[in-house]
């Protein structure tokens, strides 16, 4: 299974005008345990491009490459699996394209979500937004902990929170019943991305330790 204890989701538009490629490559050194391109303004041509160089870096690290919302994408550059949105292609159809070896995450806003997202063969669901964030502004109201702990407790699927977590606040997630988080600008726009990743890697194994 995957390891989604430190999952990163690019964001050029947060990279403080460094390459995704040299991020990625610095937040894997650092500890990240899966990667998500998530490219919202580019065009597809551009896309596979940049996939493609990421999943070179990634090659051999263990380390999975999701493709956000893009199943094409995904398919184009061999990708691990591909993570769909309430507004993307359905699971099922995605499934149909993928086949069964790639991964399908789904973004889950309230329990429901997450329920129908496990009933129709997701791989892990992605809680989202846990806490409120300025890297996304169509995303749901703040699920919070108890949110989360929510979903936790209806699926059995590893869950995943994003949505404002940083430093200051990832051991709660974890504690509340999350697999791993997602941050996006606490890795992209840090000073040093492999130094945050190892940070937050070593807070999310403290909060399993006490936990």
């Amino acid at each position: 299974m995957p390891d989604y204890s430190l999952y990163l989701v690019t964001d050029r538009g947060l990279s403080l005008g460094r390459d995704t490629a040299d991020i990625v490559r610095a937040a894997v050194a650092g500890g990240a345990t899966c990667v998500q391109l998530r490219e919202k303004s580019c065009g597809t041509r551009e896309f596979v491009r940049e996939a493609r160089a990421v999943r070179d870096i990634l090659a051999g690290t263990g380390v999975p490459l999701i493709i956000n919302d893009r199943v094409d994408v995904a398919l184009a550059v061999g990708a691990d699996g591909v993570h769909l949105g309430q507004t993307d292609m359905l699971v099922a159809d995605a499934r149909r394209l993928t086949g069964s070896h790639m991964l399908i995450g789904v973004s889950a806003e309230c329990v429901e979500d997450a329920v129908r997202a496990q009933a129709q063969g997701a791989d892990y669901i992605g809680v989202s937004p846990v806490f409120a964030t300025p890297t996304k502004t169509d995303t749901a109201p703040p699920l919070g902990l108890a949110g989360v702990a929510a979903i936790r407790a209806a699926v059995s699927l590893p869950v995943v929170g994003i949505g404002g977590i940083g430093p200051a606040n990832a051991a709660d997630v974890i504690r509340a019943g999350c697999d791993g988080i997602a941050v996006v600008s606490a890795i992209v726009s840090a000073a040093d991305p492999e130094r945050a990743a190892a940070e937050l890697l070593n807070i999310i194994r403290r909060a399993r330790e006490a936990s």
